[in-house]
């Protein structure tokens, strides 16, 4: 996502933007497709590590006509990790995005149907799967994994969900950040392949991507 990231062909460059007082108002219209989400949200992003956020959409005003309706513009499923605030990665403000949350971005029925109600009933184009560096979930199940020890509760739920897309040809580390990766794009080609969202993207109305979140940079970029 950071400097260009490419939808379909096409590159989405994103410029520095200038810095702004808190809470300032969207400056341009709200994105409608998902190349323009992909920009708005590359752009907050580049924003949000280089310490310029705006805090956009929080004023009275915006809060009050929120009170009707709302129009996010894309759905992002992220890890519950304290570190990786979707509004906060991206510097959107109230009414931009619909966020949903778990451990290692794992799915389940709430999850796939929360997200199918942004697509389906508010027209969102674009959902954005979230991972992340050093993802304890993901750690977690490979740990596991590899002692064949059972977690507590329902944790082991999430592991049992996370562990076939594990790296076994890597160790250490490298088979957790890898894991990380592969299990970015299993939740992102499980989503891509749910009927109404497959309908909606081979009508070219929703785009499904893969992203990565660096802690250590606080940069987003695309997993292909």
């Amino acid at each position: 996502m950071a400097g260009a990231l490419a939808l379909g062909g096409t590159a989405l460059a994103t410029t520095p933007a200038s810095a702004s007082s808190p809470t300032a108002p969207r400056s341009a219209a709200r994105p409608g497709t998902a190349a323009e989400a992909l920009r708005e949200l590359a752009a907050g992003n580049l924003r949000w590590r280089t310490y310029r956020e705006r805090h956009p959409d929080e004023t009275p005003a915006v809060r009050q006509s929120l009170t009707t309706a709302q129009h996010p513009f894309a759905v992002v499923l992220g890890c519950i990790d304290s570190r990786v605030p979707p509004e906060l990665v991206f510097d959107q403000g109230l009414g931009d995005l619909m966020t949903v949350r778990t451990a290692g971005e794992v799915l389940d029925e709430a999850v796939l149907g929360s997200i199918a109600y942004g697509v389906l009933e508010l027209g969102i184009p674009l959902v954005m799967v979230l991972g992340h560096q050093s993802c304890g979930a993901v750690k977690a199940a490979v740990q596991a994994d590899l002692t064949g020890d059972e977690l507590p509760a329902h944790i082991q739920y999430l592991a049992d969900q996370i562990s076939p897309n594990i790296d076994r040809t890597k160790d250490g580390d490298a088979r957790v950040d890898s894991t990380i990766d592969a299990n970015i794009r299993a939740v992102r080609a499980r989503l891509a392949a749910e009927p109404d969202l497959a309908a909606k993207i081979a009508a070219g109305e929703l785009a499904v991507v893969g992203t990565r979140y660096e802690l250590t940079t606080q940069r987003v970029h695309r997993i292909a």
